[in-house]
C-alpha cells in the first residue's frame, strides 16, 4: 500500500484552519526558570493572548477595509523584481546551480513570491484554474510574510530554494510527461508552504516545553501539521480557491496536507522503504493519480533535503545556517537547564560531523533511489556527484578542525558568499 495520504484522523477528521499569527515566537524567557517542566506563567499567557488578538484584529480590519498592506508581495514590487538581473536569473530558474541567495537579494527579499508567480505563469496555472491575480498575490504575500526571517535556516529563502528544486524535479522527463496541472499546482504550493511559520526549534523542544501545538497535535508531526493547517488558513483567508467547487477545494487542501506531512523526517524510513519496494517491483504506474501523488511526496522530500546536493559554495552556506539554528536551540536549552537536544550542542557537535551524518543516513539513501527512478537523468547524476564531493569536503574539515574552529571558519566563508558558478544543468 502506498504511503500517501494517511492523514492523522485525530486532528484531520474535521479540518479547522488555523489563523495566521497563531504561533507565538518561541521565547524561553516566559518560562519559569525555577521549574524544568516548561510551565508558562499565567500572566504571560494572558499578555500573549491579548497581543495575538490585537494583531489578528489589525490584520482582519485591513482586509475588511480592502487595504492590502505593503508587504513583500505587493504588485508594484513584483513588477520591479522582473527587471534586470532578476529577470535574467528567472530565465535560468530550471538550472541546478541557481543561486537563491543572490536571487533573494535582487528581488529585495521577495524571492518566494517572485518565483511562485513566475512558475505559475510558466505552467499556465493561473489561466487553468482561473485564479484571481489579486488573491494569488495576497496568498503568496501571506505565506512569505509568515516565514520567520530571524530563523537562520527555516525562512522564506529556504522555501524558495525548495520550490526551485521542486521545479527542477517536476521537469524530469519521466515525471513531466505524466503530470497534470493539478499535480504541478499541488507540488509547487506544498514546496512554497511546507515550513511556513516554523519557530526555529524542533518537535522535541515543543514537547518538552509543553507548547500548545504539541498538545494540539498529540506530539505527532507537530510542526508539519501546523505548516499544513496554517496554509489552509491562508488559502481560506485569501479566498484563492473560493471560486472552485467546495469538494474540489477541500480535496486540494487534503492533498496539500498529505504532501506537507510527508516532510516529517521521522517518517523517512517509511517512505524510503515504500519507494524502494516500488522500484524493485517495477510497479509504479504514473497514470494512476495515487502513484503520481506518492512521487510528488518523494520529490518534495528530496527538495527539502537537497542542500548537500548543491554546488559546494551554496551547500556550505545552507549547512552553516541549519547548524546555527540547531546551536541556537541548544543555547536556549542550556540557559534554562533543559536537556540539550541531539545535534544542538555547539561545543560537541561540529558542522562537519552533523553534515556527514545527515548525508550518510538521510540524503544519500533517498537520492540513490531517486536516481534509480529518474534514470537516465543528467540532473540526478549531477546531484549525486555534488553530494559525494561535498561529503569528502566535510570529511577533510572534520579531520582538521575542532567543532568551534569549524563553526567560526564556516561563518567566515558564509559571509563571503558563493557565486554558485558551474555548468548549467537542465
Amino acid at each position: 500500500m502506498l504511503a500517501d495520504g494517511r492523514l492523522n484522523t485525530g486532528h484531520a477528521g474535521v479540518l479547522l484552519a488555523e489563523r495566521r499569527g497563531s504561533y507565538p515566537l518561541i521565547d524561553l524567557r516566559i518560562l519559569k526558570t525555577s521549574a524544568q517542566q516548561g510551565e508558562v506563567e499565567s500572566g504571560t499567557r494572558r499578555k500573549i493572548k491579548r497581543l495575538l488578538s490585537f494583531q489578528r484584529y489589525c490584520h482582519a480590519s485591513r482586509l475588511l477595509r480592502g487595504l492590502v498592506p505593503h508587504t513583500p508581495g505587493s504588485l508594484h514590487l513584483l513588477d520591479d523584481d522582473y527587471l534586470g538581473q532578476a529577470a535574467h536569473m528567472l530565465s535560468k530558474v530550471g538550472t541546478w546551480n541557481f543561486d537563491i541567495f543572490l536571487f533573494d537579494r535582487l528581488t529585495n527579499g521577495n524571492s518566494l513570491v517572485t518565483l511562485m508567480c513566475h512558475l505559475f505563469n510558466v505552467y499556465g496555472l493561473i489561466h487553468h484554474f482561473q485564479l484571481d491575480m489579486v488573491k494569488l498575490h495576497r496568498f503568496l504575500g501571506m505565506v512569505q510574510q509568515d516565514y520567520h526571517s530571524q530563523n537562520p535556516y527555516h525562512n522564506a529563502v529556504h522555501a524558495a530554494d525548495v520550490t526551485q528544486a521542486m521545479y527542477c524535479y517536476l521537469k524530469e522527463p519521466k515525471l513531466a510527461e505524466q503530470l497534470t496541472p493539478l499535480d504541478v499546482f499541488l507540488g509547487l504550493m506544498a514546496a512554497a508552504a511546507h515550513d511556513v511559520d516554523h519557530p526555529g526549534v524542533n518537535q522535541p523542544f515543543l514537547i518538552k516545553t509543553r507548547h500548545h501545538l504539541a498538545s494540539l497535535y498529540q506530539n505527532t508531526s507537530v510542526l508539519e501539521s501546523h505548516h499544513w493547517r496554517s496554509t489552509v488558513g491562508m488559502l481560506r483567508e485569501s479566498g484563492l480557491l473560493s471560486h472552485l467547487p467546495a469538494d474540489m477545494s477541500q480535496d486540494m487542501e487534503q492533498q496539500l496536507g498529505s504532501l506537507i506531512l510527508a516532510t516529517d523526517i521521522s517518517r523517512q524510513n517509511e517512505f524510503l522503504l515504500t519507494f524502494r519496494d516500488h522500484l524493485d517491483n517495477q510497479d509504479l504506474d504514473l497514470q494512476l493519480a495515487s502513484h503520481r501523488h506518492f512521487i510528488l511526496q518523494i520529490a518534495l522530500k528530496c527538495a527539502d533535503v537537497c542542500n548537500p546536493c548543491r554546488v559546494w559554495e551554496l551547500s556550505r552556506q545552507w549547512s552553516e545556517r541549519v547548524c546555527e539554528e540547531f546551536y541556537r536551540q541548544g543555547d536556549l536549552e542550556r540557559k534554562f537547564d533543559l536537556e540539550i537536544s541531539p545535534l544542538c550542542n555547539k561545543q560537541a557537535d561540529s558542522v562537519p560531523a552533523i553534515q556527514i551524518g545527515f548525508i550518510s543516513y538521510i540524503v544519500e539513501p533517498l537520492f540513490e533511489e531517486w536516481h534509480r527512478f529518474t534514470k537516465p537523468s543528467l540532473l540526478s547524476q549531477t546531484m549525486l556527484d555534488h553530494l559525494h564531493k561535498n561529503k569528502v569536503c566535510w570529511s577533510r574539515l572534520r579531520c582538521t578542525h575542532t567543532p568551534s574552529d569549524v563553526h567560526s571558519d564556516t561563518e567566515e566563508n558564509t559571509a563571503e558568499g558563493g557565486d554558485g558558478e558551474g555548468e548549467d544543468i537542465p
